[in-house]
């Protein structure tokens, strides 16, 4: 007996062109999806960008390229899925904000500011969101700018580690698939940003401290 499309791994399914398995895929992936989001999207897009959306518009991506996805696994299925999804904020992003990147930019040169990427940007808004401290609310800015200034050192392969294990919860193979690395050096990576951040932790509750002590 033929096995259905239900009975084939999504991996499979997505290769000989089943939207049915690409719709799974979707929604087996869906916490991981839109945690990616959660942590990818910019802050001022907040309220004005539906997840769902942005899930949605990859979707139909996918559905147009599934004929060029070769993978073996469901789980080079999740990361080419991801990938759809990453280049599908970066066009969310450019859309919305990037006259506001332009303006940004200047002012930033204006004073002196280094400009972070992306990345190092997410990183220190989760952390900083994590201070519920009124005082240390209240410095925001400068929390912000110093936390930022510590990840921008960071080897840039190494935040990237820490952001798609510890942020994203992608597995350490996905990160290695994701990142085109071994899975050796991806985890040995991960335990040296992960010491990193554990520092930064340090470093910024003690400045939470200081501000409370003002």
């Amino acid at each position: 007996m033929e096995a259905t499309s239900t009975d084939r791994p999504m991996w499979e399914g997505v290769r000989n062109g089943e939207e049915s398995a690409l719709a799974r895929a979707f929604s087996v992936n869906h916490d991981r999806l839109w945690r990616m989001i959660q942590f990818r999207l910019d802050r001022r897009l907040a309220g004005r960008v539906d997840a769902d959306d942005c899930l949605q518009e990859a979707y139909l991506d996918a559905l147009k390229r599934m004929r060029h996805f070769e993978g073996d696994s469901d789980e080079s299925l999740f990361v080419w899925i991801r990938l759809i999804l990453n280049q599908t904020l970066i066009g969310i992003h450019r859309k919305h904000l990037s006259t506001k990147r332009r303006d940004a930019g200047r002012e930033q040169r204006a004073a002196g500011r280094r400009s972070y990427d992306a990345t190092t940007a997410s990183i220190s808004m989760q952390l900083i969101g994590r201070l519920s401290s009124p005082s240390a609310q209240a410095a925001r800015h400068e929390l912000i700018e110093c936390v930022e200034q510590a990840i921008d050192q960071m080897n840039p392969l190494d935040r990237e580690v820490l952001a798609l294990r510890h942020f994203e919860e992608l597995s350490n193979s996905e990160v290695a698939k994701v990142l085109d690395i071994g899975v050796k050096a991806a985890s040995i990576r991960y335990v040296r940003a992960l010491r990193r951040l554990q520092a930064i932790m340090g470093e910024l509750s003690a400045f939470a401290d200081e501000i409370e002590n003002v």
